[in-house]
């Protein structure tokens, strides 16, 4: 048994464990494994141990895998910013998209989907926290925006994604990721048809499911630490 297969077992483990503590079922929970920095070899690794779903950060090097590996017939989910001259490559490759957070990313992510491929699947990226610096619509402007992305072509807006800062313990971080459960809620109840709350990573996840989250992004946790990328 490879160190990503004994890892992935410990992570579902955990998750399983969060689902029941929160009196939810497993099978409401998804689990995405952030692959950024990793290469081929590991995602080969952990998708021999059961796992289909992966986040990458950066589209060059997520490309290169995706085309790679596309015998395997992988979910691929952008989790990274996307840059106006990336939006044709993220269009082009990519499954899902989780970091929507202007109509002009959207838009061009929509006119540059091939006609052959399915809707790609958006999420809105919420900045809970209100950090000048950090990425994502505020939450006041979330309903605007969704509803916008909606209306767009080719792609199907499937719920809201979040990054938070890390919380000093585990009731603040539930106080953060129930504000972004709750911009969730308020988009559905506007008649959006939402089914995605993705929150929580390897340091969080049990807080992140405890507040509702329907995946959660873990990268440390399945495949070990990983090298800063100057």
């Amino acid at each position: 048994m490879t160190m990503i297969e004994k890892n992935l077992q410990t992570v579902q483990a955990r998750l399983a464990v969060a689902c029941r503590s929160a009196g939810r079922e497993r099978r409401e929970v998804s689990l995405l494994a952030v692959s950024k920095t990793f290469g081929i070899d590991a995602v080969k690794q952990a998708c021999a141990a059961g796992q289909t779903a992966f986040g990458e950060n950066y589209i060059q090097e997520a490309v290169q895998k995706i085309t790679a590996l596309r015998h395997l017939n992988l979910q691929w989910h952008c989790i990274g910013a996307v840059q106006s001259n990336k939006t044709r490559l993220v269009a082009e490759h990519f499954d899902w998209v989780q970091t929507v957070d202007r109509l002009k990313t959207a838009q061009r992510l929509s006119e540059q989907r091939p006609a052959h491929l399915p809707p790609l699947q958006i999420c809105i990226q919420v900045n809970a926290d209100g950090g000048a610096t950090k990425s994502g619509v505020l939450p006041q402007d979330a309903l605007a925006l969704a509803q916008q992305v909606a209306a767009l072509p080719n792609l199907r807006l499937r719920g809201v994604m979040s990054i938070p800062e890390p919380a000093p313990d585990f009731a603040a971080a539930c106080a953060v990721f129930a504000s972004i459960k709750a911009v969730f809620d308020d988009l559905k109840a506007a008649g959006l048809a939402l089914d995605t709350l993705s929150m929580g990573m390897s340091a969080d996840l049990e807080a992140a499911i405890q507040s509702g989250s329907t995946m959660v992004r873990v990268g440390t946790a399945i495949f070990g630490g990983r090298a800063k990328v100057v």
